[in-house]
């Protein structure tokens, strides 16, 4: 079955899109990924993450990802779920403010504490102990990164401030978020 893998897939990837893709259509959509990734509660990711990851590897603007997007998903989603885990230091199944904070810092984010634990409790699975499950984490970050290079690119001379108008802002964040 394996050997039927086009180059540059990983290997387990196919696998797992040829389980996921339960009409057989050869593409992944909103609700076959749903259904197929899970938090280490084995809650189903929440719509907003999953339409997130589908944007970011949907070339095609289609909503939905064929066999390569889905394996550069893979790849990606494994990056994150290792991220997740070395942070999860008390094996919870959920990050709190603290370990977030502690995430944020060591990718290169001068985040204040207070920062981190209004995004957990934004987050937080209403009625459940505070804390941010895998696909919170996931959208947190990537969405973080790209508020960051809109920044970035506004801010050339690394001041860490930047004036811009409010629809400029919005056009930035857009283009990337959606």
């Amino acid at each position: 079955h394996a050997r039927n893998v086009p180059p540059g897939v990983n290997p387990e990837a196919y696998q797992w899109f040829q389980t996921v893709d339960t009409d057989r259509s050869g593409f992944i959509n909103m609700k076959e990924l749903k259904q197929a990734l899970v938090n280490s509660n084995w809650s189903a990711f929440n719509d907003e993450t999953c339409l997130m990851m589908i944007n970011m590897f949907d070339k095609t603007r289609s909503g939905r990802i064929d066999l390569f997007g889905f394996s550069a998903l893979w790849d990606f989603m494994q990056r994150w779920r290792a991220l997740f885990q070395q942070y999860d230091r008390d094996r919870s199944g959920s990050i709190s403010g603290a370990e977030l904070h502690q995430a944020l810092a060591q990718m290169g984010y001068n985040l204040s504490p207070q920062f981190s634990e209004t995004l957990v409790q934004r987050f937080t699975f209403r009625g459940g102990r505070p804390g941010i499950q895998l696909d919170r984490f996931i959208q947190v970050c990537t969405q973080l990164q790209s508020m960051t290079q809109v920044f970035r690119e506004r801010d050339r001379n690394m001041t860490g401030n930047v004036r811009l108008s409010y629809e400029d802002f919005l056009s930035g964040t857009i283009s990337r978020l959606m």
